[in-house]
C-alpha cells in the first residue's frame, strides 16, 4: 500500500492544529477553547491518533476549558524517533507538551494505552498534573497484581504476536490487524464506525507509525522482568494521590471490566476517586459513547475545579 503523508491527518474541525517541542521532539496537537482557561490534555490509545477525541474537543471547549488532543510520539503528525516508546518517556512527552502550551499544570485524560501514559504522568510529573481521567485503562499495578492477566484472550495473543519482528507492522499496514484490534478489543460490533476505522488504518500507514505504536506494546511486555519495569512500578507505587475519574466499558474486549476498578493497594492513589461503568460500550469509549464520555468529563472536571482550583 502507498504510504500516507501525515499532513493528510490534520483534519479540519473546530480546532487549531499546532506543533510544539517537548522532551527533545516535536508534537502535533489539536487545540481549542479559551486561551487563558484551564488546560485539559487528551491522550489517544492504540491504534488511534488525536482524532479519536474529535467528539469531545468541542464539548470540553464549550464548557470553558482549553483542550489539546496530542499525537503521541510516533503517531500522526508527531515525530517518530527510533526510541523512546517506554511509558516513562511518553509521560515526559505529555508533561513537556503541557509546559510548551504555556500551562503550569493540566488535567490529563487518556484512553486505552493513553490511559497508561496518564497514570504514569501523574506519578512522574505530579506538579504538572491536577487530575487524571482514564478510559479503558485499569491502574497498571492492579494489572500485574491480579492472579490472572487482566487481558482478554485476543489481547494476550496480540501481545505475543507483537513481540515478533516485522510481521506485526506488516499486518497493521497491509493486513487487517487494525480492523481486528478495533473489532475484537472494542467489543461492540460496528463501533468504531467505518469512517473511524478507515481513518485509523490510514494513520498507521504513515511511515514508522505502526512500528512506533507496536514498540509501546512491546515495552509493556518486555519491561516486566527488567530493571526499567521495576523502576516504573516503584514510581507508580510512590505516586502522590490525585483526583481520578475512571471510566470503563462493560463490553471491553481488551481489558475486562471485572478487573478494572481500583483495588485496595491502589485506591489510596486516587483522592477523590470516581468510577463509571458504561454498559453499552467496550474499549474505545470516545468513539463508542462519544456523548456520554463528553458529559462525564464535563461533570467530573467541575468536581475537580471545586477541590483543585
Amino acid at each position: 500500500m502507498t504510504p500516507v503523508d501525515s499532513a493528510t491527518l490534520l483534519i479540519d474541525g473546530p480546532w487549531e492544529h499546532r506543533f510544539v517541542t517537548a522532551n527533545g521532539a516535536r508534537f502535533h496537537v489539536a487545540v481549542t477553547g479559551p486561551q487563558d482557561a484551564p488546560l485539559v490534555l487528551l491522550l489517544h490509545g492504540m491504534p488511534q491518533l488525536w482524532w479519536a477525541w474529535r467528539h469531545q474537543l468541542p464539548v470540553l471547549a464549550g464548557a470553558g476549558y482549553r483542550v489539546a488532543a496530542m499525537d503521541l510520539r510516533g503517531t500522526g503528525g508527531s515525530d517518530k524517533p527510533p526510541q523512546g516508546y517506554d511509558v516513562p518517556t511518553l509521560a515526559a512527552d505529555a508533561a513537556g507538551v503541557v509546559r510548551s502550551l504555556g500551562a503550569g499544570s493540566a488535567v490529563v485524560v487518556g484512553s486505552g494505552t493513553g490511559g497508561d501514559v496518564a497514570w504514569a504522568t501523574a506519578a512522574y510529573h505530579p506538579d504538572v498534573v491536577r487530575a487524571i481521567g482514564v478510559l479503558g485503562a485499569p491502574h497498571p499495578l492492579d494489572a500485574v497484581a491480579l492472579p490472572r492477566p487482566a487481558l482478554g484472550p485476543s489481547a494476550a495473543a496480540l501481545l505475543a504476536f507483537a513481540q515478533l519482528p516485522s510481521l506485526p507492522e506488516r499486518a497493521m499496514t497491509q493486513g487487517d490487524l487494525v480492523d481486528r484490534m478495533l473489532t475484537h478489543w472494542g467489543g461492540v460490533p460496528g463501533l468504531p464506525d467505518r469512517l473511524a476505522v478507515e481513518t485509523y488504518r490510514r494513520a498507521v500507514r504513515v511511515p514508522f507509525a505502526a512500528h512506533s505504536q507496536l514498540e509501546q506494546v512491546r515495552w509493556l511486555v518486555r519491561s516486566m522482568p527488567r530493571p526499567d519495569g521495576s523502576r516504573y512500578r516503584a514510581a507508580l507505587r510512590a505516586a502522590r494521590p490525585v483526583p481520578v475519574l475512571q471510566v470503563h466499558g462493560l463490553r471491553d474486549g481488551l481489558r475486562p471490566a471485572s478487573g478494572a476498578a481500583l483495588r485496595a493497594g491502589t485506591a489510596e492513589l486516587a483522592r477523590p476517586y470516581r468510577f463509571e461503568l458504561l454498559h453499552g460500550a467496550g474499549h474505545y469509549l470516545p468513539d463508542q459513547a462519544p456523548g456520554l464520555v463528553g458529559e462525564l468529563l464535563v461533570d467530573w472536571l467541575a468536581e475537580v475545579d471545586a477541590v483543585s482550583p
